[in-house]
C-alpha cells in the first residue's frame, strides 16, 4: 500500500518541481528585463543613441549597432558575473557591489560639489 502511494505522489512533485522551474525561469527573465529596461530609460547611452540616430539618418543601423554593443556588454557582464560567483560567496559579491557603488557615488557626489 505504501509503494503506490509513493509512486503516485512521486509524478506530482516532479510536477510542481518543474512547474516552480519554469516559474523562477520567468521571473528571473522578467525581473532582469524590467531592471535593466528602466536602468537604461534616459541614460547616458539611450541619449547618445538618439543623437546618432537623429544626426545619421539611418536608424535602424543605429538601432543594429546599439543593440549589438548592449548585447556584447551584457554578454561581458554575465560572463564575468559567472566567474566572479564560481569564485566568491554570494555574500561577499553582495558587498563588494554594495561598496563599489557607494564609492561611484561619493564619488559623483565629491565632482559636483567641486562643479
Amino acid at each position: 500500500m505504501t509503494e503506490s502511494v509513493t509512486q503516485s505522489s512521486a509524478p506530482e512533485n516532479t510536477a510542481q518541481a518543474a512547474n516552480k522551474k519554469q516559474q523562477s525561469v520567468w521571473m528571473v527573465l522578467g525581473t532582469t528585463f524590467i531592471t535593466i529596461f528602466l536602468a537604461e530609460i534616459g541614460d547616458k547611452t539611450q541619449l547618445s543613441t538618439l543623437l546618432m540616430s537623429a544626426e545619421s539618418h539611418a536608424p535602424w543601423l543605429v538601432f543594429l549597432g546599439s543593440g549589438t554593443a548592449l548585447v556584447t556588454t551584457s554578454l561581458l557582464g554575465v560572463l564575468l558575473g559567472g566567474f566572479i560567483a564560481s569564485k566568491l560567496s554570494p555574500k561577499t559579491v553582495e558587498k563588494s557591489a554594495g561598496v563599489m557603488l557607494l564609492l561611484i557615488s561619493v564619488m559623483l557626489f565629491w565632482d559636483v560639489l567641486l562643479g
